[in-house]
């Protein structure tokens, strides 16, 4: 599934070495566009000759404006992140970095004339809730272990709507709220991987016991990242000129179901599953409403867990230790 309302356009993406900006810039190459992608301290995962990459610091203006140059669609996959881990012992390490690299690439694209500006938020602006969250859900609290980076997010999407309706020359802005994504490219290190990949990892190495933070009870929306990419051209090609959407499966399970399938499709189901209610969690359930992004661009999700959960995992198998230990987005 891809839209052919961007052929032709030419595409800017920052974390080009990243795992959404692997998986997007593959789809925006089938999609007819001329994708540059940006990278910095990492190289790309696939070197496709089609793809102008440009090394440039996104935190400095002038290579920021260097970058963004000949740019209809800017997209801002690029964001310092970590696992839960990290998150716990240093919840400032995003702060800082990411909202300077939010604040500099939005005057960027907005000076050198970008059509449209496309930020990846995330689904921690939500709060705690037993019920879907849609998006005018937002209401300011936030769950207490990601306050640092829900605010962040929060205030970028922010300075994000403040260029499509606060200036002269109003810029088309989406911003894009995941779900759990997961899939091939992501990152497995075992410092930065986040709880698909981290499964998926020690299953492979076949860790047993096999230790689980929390008690398993965890309810997460997961979705994989061809889904994502496929509703992200979409929206890419949309006529929106002030969109937030949600894209997520819609369908939210507990952690306890996806390591007994990670487990069972590595075919390392007889481990002993530990649950270690001493480490940190974190939100305890999240669900997502999608009903907008369906009924504005008739976007579902394909792929079903098990088979998104399979493919990473052969996908995983496949590779040369040297890939999947970066240790860097």
């Amino acid at each position: 599934m891809v839209s052919s309302n961007l052929e032709g356009s030419r595409v800017t993406v920052a974390g080009a070495a990243g795992f959404i900006g692997t998986n997007l810039i593959e789809k925006l190459l089938e999609s007819g566009c001329e994708v540059r992608g940006l990278i910095h301290e990492n190289p790309p995962q696939i070197l496709r000759p089609e793809v102008d990459y440009v090394e440039a610091d996104l935190t400095n203006e002038d290579q920021a404006l260097r970058a963004l140059q000949d740019t209809d669609i800017f997209i801002m996959a690029a964001a310092n992140s970590s696992g839960a881990a990290v998150m716990e012992s240093r919840p400032l390490v995003h702060l800082t970095p990411n909202v300077v690299m939010n604040a500099v690439t939005l005057d960027a694209a907005y000076q050198n004339g970008v059509e449209k500006y496309c930020f990846i938020s995330s689904n921690t602006v939500y709060p705690e809730s037993e019920h879907p969250m849609d998006e005018l859900a937002v209401t300011g609290n936030f769950f207490d272990k990601y306050q640092v980076v829900a605010e962040m997010k929060w205030f970028s999407e922010k300075m994000v709507d403040f260029y499509s309706t606060k200036v002269s020359r109003p810029m088309k802005t989406l911003i894009i709220r995941p779900g759990n994504l997961y899939g091939p490219f992501d990152k497995f290190a075992k410092e930065e991987s986040k709880v698909v990949p981290a499964l998926i990892r020690r299953a492979h190495d076949r860790e047993d016991p096999f230790e689980v933070w929390g008690d398993g009870s965890d309810i997460k929306d997961f979705l994989y990242i061809e889904d994502f990419v496929d509703a992200m051209c979409l929206a890419l090609g949309s006529d929106g000129k002030n969109l937030t959407l949600n894209v997520a499966s819609g369908h939210s399970i507990s952690l306890s179901r996806v390591i007994d399938e990670v487990l069972r499709l590595s075919e390392h189901a007889e481990a002993e599953v530990k649950f270690d209610l001493s480490k940190p969690v974190m939100i305890p359930k999240r669900l997502i409403d999608v009903t907008r992004i369906t009924d504005l661009l008739g976007w579902r999700p394909r792929v079903g867990l098990a088979d998104g959960l399979q493919r990473t995992i052969n996908w995983y198998a496949a590779q040369p230790a040297t890939r999947v230990s970066r240790q860097k987005p």
